[in-house]
């Protein structure tokens, strides 16, 4: 039986010892060496220490100017990210996360902060899962995604709001020698308001290479009255054209919901749900004032239950509705998406971010 790597843990794998090094980066120490945390005598929390001196949580965050590009992380393999935690005040749509492996120049993780960890709303609300974790007071990011790299990891956020972003973050990793099928993480941002009238929209496409889908995440603002959620989610893999090999039978159905989620209107309606792989965990209910139309959160992990793809990959979604004569009605709404995967090195380039404009939810 050979050694065990230390870099993917979970309950099964608690007990076993292993040669793998525990690192951690935060503002307290940058370069996440051995010996090298606590040891600041400038950072944000100067001012608060002063009567004790170092040691004494004198750099607890940093400050990202406006439009500047921070860097989180710069690691040198082979280990893997384990866990992240970030917080702050800030515009979950202008806060930008990037990763890139083992010296890539076009990033392998490339989304708003807000959507990666599932809250491009603005509002905190709990999130209880096993990829990801909203927690209180007003929204602690938190992701338990692995991420292996076999050479080199670089982890980034660019403030595109005017004004300055104080952040706070932890990012946890090990160093060990990675297994030569570990493949490494993706996801890929992508929004569309509006839908198109009688479109389909793209979750992600394009994808080449070896690999499995990990999960999906959605934001949905419903631009009609009435259900919308009758669409069905596609995968293509390896080659398929005009038919997917995976077809669902209904957007709620997707993210292992049933019948519209709707408990009667006297229990509330639309009733949120979280569960370790799949929930809807939020509805922003319009207020008969300023909030004008119904938006939800929706996830789906596929960690029991990947999507393997041996070529390439596409996913799409349908926006559904009813209209009269118990037809459909294509919906177009506002939806927005962050892709999940892993896969060989290296990734088709992604579609460019939408600019700051059409990323900003009102």
């Amino acid at each position: 039986m050979t050694g065990f790597d230390g870099l993917v843990c979970d309950l099964s794998t608690l007990c076993r010892l292993s040669p793998a090094q525990t690192r951690s980066i935060s503002a307290e120490n940058f370069s996440g060496a051995k010996g090298k945390g606590g040891m600041a005598t400038e950072g944000t929390g100067k001012a608060c220490a002063r009567d004790l001196g170092q040691g004494w949580k004198i750099s607890p965050c940093v400050s990202i100017e406006p439009g500047q590009t921070f860097t989180l992380a710069d690691i040198q393999g082979p280990g893997a990210i384990q866990t992240m935690w970030m917080t702050g005040q800030f515009q979950p749509r202008f806060t930008i996360l990037r990763i890139y492996w083992d010296g890539q120049e076009q990033p392998s993780v490339e989304c708003p902060v807000g959507d990666f960890f599932c809250n491009p709303w603005g509002r905190y609300v709990q999130l209880t899962s096993m990829a990801v974790c909203l927690n209180p007071g007003k929204g602690a990011l938190n992701c338990y995604w692995p991420m292996p790299f076999r050479k080199h990891c670089r982890i980034t956020l660019t403030n595109l709001d005017t004004e300055k972003l104080t952040w706070f973050y932890q990012i946890n990793y090990a160093l060990g020698q990675v297994p030569e099928d570990a493949a490494y993480f993706h996801a890929q941002f992508r929004r569309v308001n509006p839908l198109p009238y009688k479109s389909v929209y793209t979750i992600v496409d394009g994808i080449k290479g070896r690999g499995h889908y990990a999960g999906t995440f959605l934001a949905w603002g419903v631009n009609n009255s009435g259900w919308w959620g009758e669409g069905e989610i596609k995968f293509y893999l390896d080659g398929d054209r005009d038919f997917p090999t995976i077809c669902g039978t209904g957007t709620e159905d997707y993210f292992c919901g049933c019948y519209d989620w709707d408990v009667g209107k006297e229990n509330g309606g639309y009733r949120e749900f979280c569960t370790p792989y799949a929930g809807m965990f939020q509805v922003l209910r319009p207020d008969g004032l300023y909030q004008s139309q119904q938006r939800f959160s929706m996830y789906r992990w596929h960690i029991p239950d990947p999507v393997r793809f041996q070529q390439d990959l596409r996913v799409t979604i349908q926006a559904l509705g009813w209209r009269s004569g118990g037809r459909y009605l294509p919906g177009q709404d506002d939806i927005s998406s962050v892709a999940y995967w892993y896969q060989t090195l290296p990734a088709a380039p992604f579609p460019q971010l939408p600019d700051k404009d059409y990323l900003e939810i009102i």
